[in-house]
């Protein structure tokens, strides 16, 4: 696939570059709150774009869940642990999964936050069957190791596509999966320069579709694709604060 238009405006963006502490930081808010509402909203979250707000600044929000509540402030913890992991240049590691993992499921699922499931599981709509639970852990270290080698010939674009759709392939965790992937896309994504992609809740559908055919047919285009629009998508808040 041609990401020539994509890299075009990576180069438009860096030539702005630094931006201003205060532009930074209203980017940085926002997205924050739209990537976690959605994120949350994609797994059955009920909690609205004001309430993730409103969650997020520590009020608590009547007739929600204290699940709802924790899912929307650890996904904000994830989020600046990812941000941490971009700033130190850290590479993609199952120890960097796993704790990624262990802040999603914090006060939610203590006993399996960080740790790969031990039953076998489906997922939910998909022909796609994820490997037994005894696959789990060499099925990681295959996707580690092509992640080292393989991965790193790909352009940054399709290099997180791959994460995301392989990783959520094998569902190595019995919940919290989704975030996670999606959460790691947009590693891939922040490390290489790019702003973080927000997939929204009302292109659920064709998400689950585009990944369900890169599981069962190996064909990663229209997730590619779908990706990729995201990513074209997400300059245009630059743009607008840049005046440009």
């Amino acid at each position: 696939m041609n990401f020539q238009k994509l890299d075009n405006l990576k180069a438009k963006l860096n030539s702005h570059r630094p931006l201003t502490p205060n532009i930074v930081e209203n980017l940085r808010e926002d997205l924050i709150v739209r990537w976690t509402y959605n994120s949350n909203a994609i797994e059955g979250n009920t909690l609205t774009l004001n309430e993730t707000k409103v969650a997020l600044e520590g009020i608590t929000i009547g007739g929600k869940s204290l699940r709802e509540h924790f899912e929307a402030i650890n996904h904000k913890e994830a989020i600046l642990f990812v941000e941490s992991l971009v700033a130190k240049n850290e590479v993609l590691s199952e120890h960097t999964i796993k704790s990624l993992h262990a802040l999603i499921l914090k006060n939610i699922d203590d006993s399996s936050a960080g740790c790969y499931r031990s039953i076998n599981v489906l997922i939910s709509g998909a022909t796609h069957r994820p490997p037994s639970h005894f696959e789990v852990a060499s099925k990681m270290e295959d996707f580690i190791t092509w992640y080292k080698i393989k991965a790193q010939t790909l352009h940054p674009i399709e290099r997180a596509c791959r994460v995301h759709v392989d990783f959520v392939g094998i569902h190595p965790f019995t919940d919290g999966n989704g975030r996670t992937s999606r959460l790691l896309m947009n590693f891939e994504l922040m490390k290489n320069g790019f702003p973080p992609v927000v997939l929204k809740v009302e292109n659920r559908l064709a998400y689950y579709e585009a990944l369900d055919k890169a599981h069962t047919l190996k064909d990663y285009k229209p997730f590619i694709s779908l990706v990729s629009s995201l990513v074209e998508e997400s300059f245009e808040p630059y743009w607008f604060v840049l005046g440009v």
